[in-house]
Protein backbone atom coordinates (compact mmCIF):
# COMPACT_ATOMS: atom_id res chain seq x y z
CA UNK A 1 0.00 0.00 0.00
CA UNK A 2 1.23 3.50 -0.87
CA UNK A 3 2.57 5.48 2.09
CA UNK A 4 0.97 8.96 1.84
CA UNK A 5 2.37 10.47 5.06
CA UNK A 6 5.81 12.02 5.47
CA UNK A 7 8.50 9.66 6.82
CA UNK A 8 9.18 10.23 10.53
CA UNK A 9 12.91 9.39 10.53
CA UNK A 10 15.86 8.58 8.22
CA UNK A 11 15.36 4.84 8.53
CA UNK A 12 11.82 5.07 7.22
CA UNK A 13 12.95 7.50 4.47
CA UNK A 14 15.70 5.07 3.31
CA UNK A 15 13.24 2.18 3.43
CA UNK A 16 10.89 4.01 1.12
CA UNK A 17 13.73 5.12 -1.22
CA UNK A 18 15.15 1.65 -1.74
CA UNK A 19 11.85 -0.07 -2.17
CA UNK A 20 11.54 -2.80 -4.81
CA UNK A 21 9.46 -0.69 -7.19
CA UNK A 22 11.92 2.17 -7.03
CA UNK A 23 14.89 -0.10 -7.68
CA UNK A 24 13.11 -1.72 -10.65
CA UNK A 25 12.32 1.71 -12.11
CA UNK A 26 15.91 2.90 -11.66
CA UNK A 27 17.29 -0.29 -13.26
CA UNK A 28 14.86 0.06 -16.15
CA UNK A 29 15.85 3.68 -16.80
CA UNK A 30 19.53 2.77 -16.50
CA UNK A 31 19.09 -0.14 -18.93
CA UNK A 32 17.35 2.09 -21.47
CA UNK A 33 20.12 4.67 -21.16
CA UNK A 34 22.92 2.07 -21.54
CA UNK A 35 21.22 0.36 -24.50
CA UNK A 36 20.85 3.73 -26.23
CA UNK A 37 24.55 4.45 -25.76
CA UNK A 38 25.43 0.98 -27.02
CA UNK A 39 23.02 0.48 -29.94
CA UNK A 40 21.79 4.00 -30.86
CA UNK A 41 18.31 2.56 -31.27
CA UNK A 42 16.58 5.86 -30.50
CA UNK A 43 18.39 7.74 -33.30
CA UNK A 44 17.75 4.86 -35.70
CA UNK A 45 14.06 4.79 -34.81
CA UNK A 46 13.70 8.54 -35.29
CA UNK A 47 15.69 8.35 -38.54
CA UNK A 48 13.50 5.54 -39.90
CA UNK A 49 10.41 7.52 -39.03
CA UNK A 50 11.74 10.63 -40.78
CA UNK A 51 12.64 8.60 -43.87
CA UNK A 52 9.17 7.06 -44.13
CA UNK A 53 7.45 10.43 -43.68
CA UNK A 54 9.95 12.44 -45.77
CA UNK A 55 7.75 12.54 -48.89
CA UNK A 56 4.80 13.90 -46.88
CA UNK A 57 6.71 16.71 -45.16
CA UNK A 58 7.08 20.13 -46.90
CA UNK A 59 10.42 20.75 -48.65
CA UNK A 60 11.51 23.82 -46.74
CA UNK A 61 14.20 24.97 -44.41
CA UNK A 62 17.88 25.83 -44.67
CA UNK A 63 19.06 22.21 -44.62
CA UNK A 64 16.76 21.26 -47.48
CA UNK A 65 17.86 24.32 -49.50
CA UNK A 66 21.52 23.43 -49.08
CA UNK A 67 20.87 19.84 -50.10
CA UNK A 68 18.76 20.91 -53.07
CA UNK A 69 21.47 23.30 -54.29
CA UNK A 70 24.10 20.61 -53.87
CA UNK A 71 22.08 18.15 -55.95
CA UNK A 72 21.41 20.75 -58.67
CA UNK A 73 25.08 21.77 -58.78
CA UNK A 74 26.14 18.12 -59.08
CA UNK A 75 23.61 17.49 -61.88
CA UNK A 76 24.74 20.63 -63.74
CA UNK A 77 28.39 19.64 -63.40
CA UNK A 78 27.63 16.10 -64.61
CA UNK A 79 25.76 17.54 -67.62
CA UNK A 80 28.65 19.87 -68.49
CA UNK A 81 31.14 17.01 -68.27
CA UNK A 82 28.88 14.74 -70.34
CA UNK A 83 28.35 17.41 -73.02
CA UNK A 84 32.06 18.14 -73.20
CA UNK A 85 32.94 14.46 -73.48
CA UNK A 86 30.30 14.04 -76.21
CA UNK A 87 31.68 17.00 -78.20
CA UNK A 88 35.21 15.69 -77.77
CA UNK A 89 34.16 12.28 -79.11
CA UNK A 90 32.26 13.89 -81.99
CA UNK A 91 35.24 16.07 -82.90
CA UNK A 92 37.69 13.16 -82.73
CA UNK A 93 35.36 11.00 -84.81
CA UNK A 94 34.74 13.70 -87.44
CA UNK A 95 35.36 12.78 -91.05
CA UNK A 96 35.35 16.33 -92.45
CA UNK A 97 36.98 19.56 -91.38
CA UNK A 98 33.58 21.24 -90.91
CA UNK A 99 32.34 18.53 -88.53
CA UNK A 100 35.46 18.86 -86.41
CA UNK A 101 35.33 22.68 -86.30
CA UNK A 102 31.66 22.72 -85.29
CA UNK A 103 32.34 20.49 -82.25
CA UNK A 104 35.06 22.68 -80.74
CA UNK A 105 33.71 24.85 -77.91
CA UNK A 106 34.61 28.59 -77.77
CA UNK A 107 38.01 29.14 -76.13
CA UNK A 108 38.40 25.37 -75.85
CA UNK A 109 40.33 22.83 -77.86
CA UNK A 110 40.69 19.19 -78.78
CA UNK A 111 43.66 16.92 -79.34
CA UNK A 112 43.78 14.52 -82.28
CA UNK A 113 46.53 12.36 -83.69
CA UNK A 114 48.62 13.49 -86.64
CA UNK A 115 47.17 10.62 -88.68
CA UNK A 116 43.59 11.77 -88.02
CA UNK A 117 44.37 15.37 -88.93
CA UNK A 118 46.17 14.28 -92.08
CA UNK A 119 43.09 12.34 -93.25
CA UNK A 120 40.82 15.34 -92.62
CA UNK A 121 43.30 17.66 -94.34
CA UNK A 122 43.22 15.43 -97.43
CA UNK A 123 39.41 15.67 -97.62
CA UNK A 124 39.69 19.41 -98.31
CA UNK A 125 39.81 20.77 -101.86
CA UNK A 126 43.40 21.42 -102.91
CA UNK A 127 43.00 25.19 -103.18
CA UNK A 128 41.69 25.41 -99.62
CA UNK A 129 44.13 22.87 -98.18
CA UNK A 130 47.04 24.90 -99.58
CA UNK A 131 45.70 28.03 -97.86
CA UNK A 132 45.76 26.22 -94.52
CA UNK A 133 49.19 24.62 -94.82
CA UNK A 134 51.72 23.74 -97.47
CA UNK A 135 51.44 20.02 -98.34
CA UNK A 136 55.24 19.85 -98.61
CA UNK A 137 55.62 21.19 -95.05
CA UNK A 138 53.04 18.67 -93.81
CA UNK A 139 54.85 15.90 -95.69
CA UNK A 140 58.21 16.84 -94.14
CA UNK A 141 56.85 16.86 -90.58
CA UNK A 142 54.90 13.64 -91.07
CA UNK A 143 57.77 11.78 -92.75
CA UNK A 144 60.48 12.48 -90.17
CA UNK A 145 58.19 11.32 -87.35
CA UNK A 146 58.45 14.53 -85.34
CA UNK A 147 54.78 15.41 -85.75
CA UNK A 148 52.83 13.20 -83.32
CA UNK A 149 49.63 15.03 -82.41
CA UNK A 150 47.57 18.07 -83.36
CA UNK A 151 45.84 20.54 -81.04
CA UNK A 152 42.95 22.60 -82.41
CA UNK A 153 41.29 25.47 -80.53
CA UNK A 154 38.72 28.16 -81.22
CA UNK A 155 40.20 31.65 -81.44
CA UNK A 156 37.28 34.06 -81.79
CA UNK A 157 35.43 33.10 -84.96
CA UNK A 158 38.55 31.49 -86.39
CA UNK A 159 40.58 28.42 -85.59
CA UNK A 160 44.18 27.85 -84.50
CA UNK A 161 46.01 24.61 -85.17
CA UNK A 162 49.23 23.51 -83.47
CA UNK A 163 51.28 20.63 -84.83
CA UNK A 164 53.05 19.09 -81.81
CA UNK A 165 55.85 16.61 -81.23
CA UNK A 166 55.93 13.88 -78.56
CA UNK A 167 56.92 16.45 -75.90
CA UNK A 168 54.07 18.80 -76.91
CA UNK A 169 56.50 21.30 -78.41
CA UNK A 170 54.94 23.34 -81.22
CA UNK A 171 56.45 22.41 -84.58
CA UNK A 172 54.08 24.49 -86.70
CA UNK A 173 51.29 26.93 -85.92
CA UNK A 174 48.46 27.38 -88.41
CA UNK A 175 45.63 29.91 -88.32
CA UNK A 176 42.36 29.64 -90.23
CA UNK A 177 40.30 32.86 -90.45
CA UNK A 178 36.53 32.78 -90.07
CA UNK A 179 35.85 33.60 -93.74
CA UNK A 180 37.84 30.53 -94.84
CA UNK A 181 35.91 28.35 -92.37
CA UNK A 182 32.63 29.65 -93.80
CA UNK A 183 33.89 28.88 -97.30
CA UNK A 184 34.74 25.32 -96.27
CA UNK A 185 31.25 24.94 -94.79
CA UNK A 186 29.70 26.03 -98.08
CA UNK A 187 31.73 23.48 -100.00
CA UNK A 188 30.81 20.70 -97.57
CA UNK A 189 27.16 21.67 -97.63
CA UNK A 190 24.79 19.45 -99.56
CA UNK A 191 21.23 20.74 -99.32
CA UNK A 192 18.41 18.30 -99.91
CA UNK A 193 15.89 19.84 -102.29
CA UNK A 194 15.81 22.01 -105.38
CA UNK A 195 17.31 25.34 -106.42
CA UNK A 196 13.93 27.10 -106.20
CA UNK A 197 14.01 26.56 -102.45
CA UNK A 198 17.06 28.85 -102.17
CA UNK A 199 16.07 32.54 -102.62
CA UNK A 200 19.58 33.61 -103.65
CA UNK A 201 19.22 31.72 -106.97
CA UNK A 202 15.80 33.10 -107.91
CA UNK A 203 15.52 33.96 -111.65
CA UNK A 204 19.09 32.74 -112.22
CA UNK A 205 18.57 29.01 -112.78
CA UNK A 206 19.84 27.38 -115.98
CA UNK A 207 19.80 23.86 -117.36
CA UNK A 208 23.06 21.97 -116.95
CA UNK A 209 23.43 21.63 -120.72
CA UNK A 210 23.10 25.36 -121.23
CA UNK A 211 25.40 26.25 -118.32
CA UNK A 212 28.24 23.97 -119.39
CA UNK A 213 27.86 25.04 -123.02
CA UNK A 214 28.39 28.64 -121.88
CA UNK A 215 31.26 27.54 -119.62
CA UNK A 216 33.03 25.89 -122.55
CA UNK A 217 32.98 29.23 -124.39
CA UNK A 218 35.31 30.78 -121.80
CA UNK A 219 39.09 30.62 -122.13
CA UNK A 220 40.59 27.42 -120.71
CA UNK A 221 42.50 29.29 -118.01
CA UNK A 222 39.27 30.89 -116.70
CA UNK A 223 37.29 27.68 -116.20
CA UNK A 224 38.52 27.01 -112.65
CA UNK A 225 37.72 30.60 -111.74
CA UNK A 226 34.06 29.70 -112.29
CA UNK A 227 34.03 26.08 -111.08
CA UNK A 228 36.93 25.77 -108.65
CA UNK A 229 36.41 22.09 -107.81
CA UNK A 230 35.10 20.11 -110.81
CA UNK A 231 36.62 16.95 -109.29
CA UNK A 232 34.26 17.21 -106.32
CA UNK A 233 31.23 17.51 -108.61
CA UNK A 234 32.42 14.48 -110.57
CA UNK A 235 32.72 12.45 -107.37
CA UNK A 236 29.08 13.06 -106.41
CA UNK A 237 26.62 10.24 -107.22
CA UNK A 238 23.95 11.12 -109.78
CA UNK A 239 24.14 13.80 -112.47
CA UNK A 240 23.80 17.59 -112.56
CA UNK A 241 20.46 18.73 -113.99
CA UNK A 242 20.46 22.48 -113.27
CA UNK A 243 22.79 25.25 -112.10
CA UNK A 244 21.89 28.40 -110.17
CA UNK A 245 23.92 31.63 -110.01
CA UNK A 246 23.51 33.98 -107.05
CA UNK A 247 22.93 37.73 -107.47
CA UNK A 248 25.17 38.57 -104.51
CA UNK A 249 28.95 38.89 -104.49
CA UNK A 250 30.82 38.43 -101.19
CA UNK A 251 34.54 39.18 -100.89
CA UNK A 252 35.03 38.83 -104.64
CA UNK A 253 33.15 35.53 -104.95
CA UNK A 254 29.68 34.58 -106.23
CA UNK A 255 27.88 31.46 -105.04
CA UNK A 256 26.89 28.74 -107.52
CA UNK A 257 24.37 26.00 -106.80
CA UNK A 258 24.54 22.67 -108.64
CA UNK A 259 21.32 20.66 -108.45
CA UNK A 260 22.11 16.95 -108.61
CA UNK A 261 19.56 14.24 -109.32
CA UNK A 262 20.32 10.86 -107.75
CA UNK A 263 17.49 8.45 -108.41
CA UNK A 264 14.36 9.97 -106.87
CA UNK A 265 16.27 12.45 -104.71
CA UNK A 266 17.68 15.87 -105.51
CA UNK A 267 20.24 17.90 -103.62
CA UNK A 268 22.13 21.15 -104.14
CA UNK A 269 25.91 21.47 -103.86
CA UNK A 270 27.14 24.99 -103.16
CA UNK A 271 30.44 26.25 -104.59
CA UNK A 272 31.94 29.69 -105.10
CA UNK A 273 33.36 31.20 -108.27
CA UNK A 274 35.37 34.36 -108.76
CA UNK A 275 33.16 37.35 -109.33
CA UNK A 276 34.68 38.55 -112.61
CA UNK A 277 34.60 35.07 -114.18
CA UNK A 278 31.01 34.37 -113.11
CA UNK A 279 29.89 37.76 -114.47
CA UNK A 280 31.48 36.93 -117.81
CA UNK A 281 29.60 33.62 -117.85
CA UNK A 282 26.32 35.30 -116.92
CA UNK A 283 26.75 37.86 -119.66
CA UNK A 284 27.19 35.06 -122.18
CA UNK A 285 24.11 33.23 -120.84
CA UNK A 286 21.95 36.36 -120.98
CA UNK A 287 23.19 37.16 -124.46
CA UNK A 288 22.23 33.69 -125.68
CA UNK A 289 18.88 33.99 -123.89
CA UNK A 290 18.04 37.17 -125.77
CA UNK A 291 18.94 35.91 -129.25
CA UNK A 292 15.66 34.02 -129.99
CA UNK A 293 13.62 37.05 -128.91
CA UNK A 294 15.67 39.34 -131.16
CA UNK A 295 15.19 37.06 -134.16
CA UNK A 296 11.45 36.86 -133.51
CA UNK A 297 11.18 40.65 -133.30
CA UNK A 298 13.04 41.03 -136.62
CA UNK A 299 10.65 38.59 -138.28
CA UNK A 300 7.62 40.49 -136.97
CA UNK A 301 9.04 43.81 -138.22
CA UNK A 302 9.64 42.31 -141.70
CA UNK A 303 6.08 41.02 -141.84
Amino acid sequence: MMEWYEPRDFKEWAKRLFAIRHLVLILFILGVFISELRFDWFEQTVGSYLVTTNSKRPESGAIWEIGHRTIMARQTLDQIVTDRQFLQREARGATTFTQMALNILPNKGIMVSSERFKKIYLTLPQTIAHKIASPFEMLRLFSDGSWVRTYLEKAGDGLKIYLLNANNRVLKELEIPSDLIQYIKRIDMALTGKLEELPSFENRIYSAERFFAALSSLPQEDLRSVVSQPEMLLSMPGHIVRVGISDEAVSGFIELGFEIEDGTQRKVILLQGREWAVWALRSYLEEKEGEPNTNLKSQNDWM
